[in-house]
């Protein structure tokens, strides 16, 4: 029997209880995502492979499989806090976990794959609520509400058009700013000189797919961050502006390529490179600046923080 008098003794067998019941809910829950199949065309996929074939061009949800070793990092960053954490169980975790398995049974009911896979996270919650206590939920509640991100959202896809038309603008006034005479037809950028060819700004162009992954990415640049929590929310909501500019600049790239290089390099290979190659730099470079305004330091200079920190303490 367990030595109650012992505080060592009782914390690690409330550990290993904890670790099989975690395994054996794992296995429980891996069924009905795993082995029951009544999604997709015909009803011949279960939820992952559901999730896994929605990561395509058609819903802008091509980063979707970076969130799993996202989420895999954020619960590592955060392990010592959660071992630090005190462990009991909390019937309260039961009210979240009961619900969403409740979801769970009626997406199967009513054909809904984004049911199942939103209520993932919530029994994944709900237990580790139930099983670990209100501190253990409340660390691993971002990381494990992050997974929604993944989930493709028809109603995302229809801000395409909207985006397609502030990027043929960014087009249009990048480029009359290098000296490019354009005019514009919907959503097509011409040369008014006619030197090549029109320019179509179709949705793959718009910016959804990056705006989505930008906002994946801040996301958990704010988590990680040490900000206060409204200063998180901003640092959060700037990708979208930083996004829609980054986009821009890379449309105007290619005009702006096209009229004084090669209009068949813009078309093809400087389109298919801008975005890693002005894109994701002038976006991330953007967030760092957000985030060291918002600290009140410029976050990429550790070093020169640690010796001031060491100086003051000296000092002191």
């Amino acid at each position: 029997m367990m030595d109650s008098s012992n505080p060592a003794a009782h914390e690690k067998f409330l550990t290993a209880s904890m670790l099989a019941a975690l395994v054996s809910g794992g296995l429980l829950l891996a069924w009905p995502y795993l082995a029951i199949a009544e999604f997709g065309p015909g009803g011949s996929q279960n939820g992952f492979q559901w999730l896994f074939s929605a990561w395509n061009p058609e819903t802008d949800y091509e980063h979707g499989w970076l969130v799993i070793p996202i989420i895999a990092f954020m619960l590592y960053h955060t392990r010592h806090r959660i071992m630090r954490a005190p462990k009991r169980i909390d019937w309260r975790g039961l009210l979240l976990f009961v619900p969403a398995c409740i979801l769970l049974m009626l997406s199967f009911r009513v054909g809904q794959p984004r049911v199942a896979m939103g209520a993932l996270p919530l029994i994944l919650l709900g237990g580790a609520w139930y099983l670990a206590g209100p501190q253990t939920a409340r660390i691993c509640a971002f990381p494990l509400l992050f997974f929604w991100l993944c989930i493709p959202l028809p109603s995302f896809q229809q801000a395409t058009v909207e985006l397609q038309i502030i990027a043929t603008q960014f087009g249009h006034l990048g480029g009359s700013l290098f000296g490019v005479d354009t005019y514009l037809q919907g959503t097509n950028i011409r040369s008014t000189e006619g030197h090549w060819d029109a320019f179509n700004i179709a949705g793959g162009c718009s910016g959804m797919r990056s705006l989505m992954a930008l906002i994946m990415l801040s996301a958990a640049w704010a988590y990680l961050s040490d900000l206060k929590f409204w200063k998180k929310c901003v640092l959060f909501l700037s990708a979208i502006p930083l996004a829609v500019i980054g986009n821009g600049v890379r449309i105007a790239s290619i005009v702006v390529m096209a009229e004084y290089g090669d209009a068949r390099f813009a078309a093809k290979t400087w389109h298919d490179w801008s975005g890693l190659l002005f894109f994701f730099p002038i976006c991330l470079l953007g967030l760092a600046c957000v985030h060291s305004l918002l600290a009140g330091e410029m976050i990429w200079n550790p070093f020169r923080r640690k010796k001031v920190v060491v100086k003051m303490n000296k000092a002191q």
